[in-house]
């Protein structure tokens, strides 16, 4: 019998599944002619949103807003500027994002609406005016690796194309990003092994832990959130992901020694207040990491030798730690999870419209 597919089974093709999207630029992606997006999204697909947010403002004229489906469904207000709805769905099977759009769409007929998603039959692709293939099939994990890595490339690659035919960035800009994306993307593996030979070497640490962290600040918010997402859902010890700025405004207060901390270095201009973050609490951590773009032998750092991308483009890569670590950790726990556990959930609390299709 065929062995069933684990998060490392997707992790290994993120490489592969990204260059594929890349060669099919920009016939793959849809021209969005709005200046104010608002992008609807739950779990994995909401922390892609902001990983690839400030790529498309920092190329753009356009203004992203990003909300939870759920509460703006029922609390928020669409205000008159927005001009696209994208609702992110790598299932296509979130009920909160799928009732938003329709209500949306009910309000105000005008707006036009997209779907990202990986599944072309689902619900979501019914209420919608156009539907984006985020290319890469079926994950068959419910814990979501390479699918959050293909949707925040989607989003960027978008924000691309939409710099590119309305002048904002010159062919010659278009082409090196492009290629610098490309380079970078050939360094996946490198980083899936680097990381698993840090691991094997802080696994006693790791095993021992009551709090996991992970700390950034602007473009990486994403990858801090979707660390404290996989974290909760495989490694399940607590475990949070937030900016520099909230942690200094009452979450520090809860440092002990046996905490994991996180510090992602991003090639920001703000680096400087994270570093001087990261060496206070050495008073009082044991174990402080560091994920950076760039080289170092510092042996408490996993070092992504990506001196070339900017703080823009860091999320797509800066997630790839967390998320080998995640499965690592995990089955170092104990945690068997080809397991499923709670299968009844999404369905019993209607977060889904079925049961999730797992290996």
């Amino acid at each position: 019998m065929d062995q069933k597919p684990t998060m490392m089974t997707y992790i290994r093709e993120e490489a592969e599944y990204l260059k594929n999207m890349l060669n099919h630029y920009p016939n793959n992606i849809p021209t969005i002619d709005g200046r104010e997006w608002l992008l609807l999204a739950t779990g994995s697909s909401i922390n892609a949103a902001y990983s690839a947010k400030y790529y498309i403002e920092h190329l753009t004229d356009v203004i992203i807003e990003i909300e939870e489906p759920f509460k703006f469904h029922y609390y928020e207000k669409l205000r008159p500027a927005i001009d696209v709805v994208i609702g992110i769905s790598q299932s296509g099977e979130s009920t909160s994002t799928i009732d938003a759009l329709k209500k949306i769409k009910l309000e105000r007929p005008t707006v036009r609406t997209y779907a990202v998603t990986s599944n072309l039959t689902s619900e979501i692709t019914q209420v919608v005016d156009r539907v984006i293939d985020i290319e890469m099939g079926e994950e068959r994990v419910g814990y979501v690796t390479k699918g959050f890595s293909m949707t925040t490339f989607k989003l960027m690659l978008m924000g691309l194309k939409t710099a590119r035919e309305r002048g904002q960035i010159t062919s010659e800009q278009e082409q090196l990003e492009l290629k610098q994306f490309a380079t970078a993307i050939e360094e996946i593996p490198n980083i899936i092994n680097k990381t698993e030979t840090f691991f094997e070497r802080r696994q006693a640490e790791f095993s021992k832990a009551t709090r996991f962290t992970a700390l950034g600040c602007g473009s990486v918010m994403g990858t801090v959130l979707e660390m404290q997402t996989k974290f909760c859902e495989t490694v399940r010890v607590p475990s949070q992901g937030m900016d520099i700025e909230v942690f200094m405004h009452g979450p520090y207060l809860e440092v002990n020694r046996n905490h994991q901390m996180f510090f992602i270095e991003s090639n920001s201009p703000v680096n400087d207040r994270l570093t001087r973050l990261k060496e206070y609490e050495t008073q009082y951590v044991d174990n402080l990491y560091t994920i950076t773009l760039n080289d170092t032998v510092d042996e408490r750092t996993i070092a992504l030798d990506l001196s070339q991308i900017d703080e823009y483009k860091a999320p797509l890569f800066t997630i790839i730690p967390f998320q080998v670590l995640a499965h690592h950790i995990a089955e170092e726990l104990g945690r068997n999870l080809t397991q499923r556990i709670y299968t009844d959930f999404g369905v019993a609390m209607q977060s889904k419209t079925k049961p999730g299709n797992y290996a």
